[in-house]
């Protein structure tokens, strides 16, 4: 069963945005609605979170689960085009998209967020906001990074074409207690997407609902 998807209503009575599904009820009005867990992702670039994401999700899905993959690269084109790199545009930056997901995971589906969200300050305030928080530390050490380097950007960033480059002019500051580490330097995808699943059904953040099936 897939999940009922929602969009976005404007109350007229005050301007603040509330999730509809898709049949015209409120998303706080369905019998059995209640928010799905927001799984978020964190490491360098090229660490393995979209992967880890993107498996993760297929796994999910063959076993009925509502899934929605949010990458924040992607993200940045669409949500964000006019942020930079700053600290303020990036802290910015993850609060959209932490929007965006605490809006989806109100109708019981579950996040998985791949963002390299570098400070532990951003983390936190995570943590405190969304219902259902996952972290999950993407912990692939910085030379290995180096040495894939998909995009050609640790590359430019070392040959100072790129500045304030996380992990190299700018810092990542590791998560001291992730919920969740996976190394994909040291194990394959799909055997992160083992441990994955392994913990968030042992955390119960996978459980069945009405709408998610999962």
């Amino acid at each position: 069963m897939h999940g009922t998807k929602t969009v976005n209503e404007i109350d007229a009575r005050g301007g603040e945005t509330r999730p509809m599904n898709i049949d015209g009820r409120r998303a706080q009005d369905s019998p059995r609605q209640s928010a799905g867990a927001i799984v978020w992702f964190t490491g360098l670039s090229g660490a393995g979170k979209t992967a880890l994401c993107c498996a993760l999700a297929e796994r999910l899905r063959s076993r009925g689960c509502a899934v929605e993959v949010l990458d924040a690269d992607d993200l940045r084109r669409t949500l964000s085009p006019d942020l930079g790199y700053s600290r303020k545009d990036r802290e910015e930056n993850i609060r959209r998209i932490a929007s965006l997901a605490e809006g989806l995971a109100t109708a019981d589906v579950t996040i998985l967020v791949a963002a390299i969200t570098p400070y532990r300050q951003m983390r936190q305030e995570l943590r405190q906001r969304l219902r259902n928080y996952v972290e999950v530390y993407v912990d692939t050490p910085l030379a290995t990074c180096i040495a894939r380097d998909p995009k050609g950007l640790y590359r430019r960033a070392l040959a100072d074409e790129i500045h304030s480059f996380t992990g190299i002019g700018d810092p990542y500051e590791p998560p001291l207690a992730p919920d969740i580490a996976c190394n994909t330097e040291l194990d394959s995808v799909s055997a992160g997407v083992d441990k994955l699943t392994s913990a968030l059904d042992r955390m119960e953040k996978l459980r069945r609902v009405a709408y998610a099936g999962c």
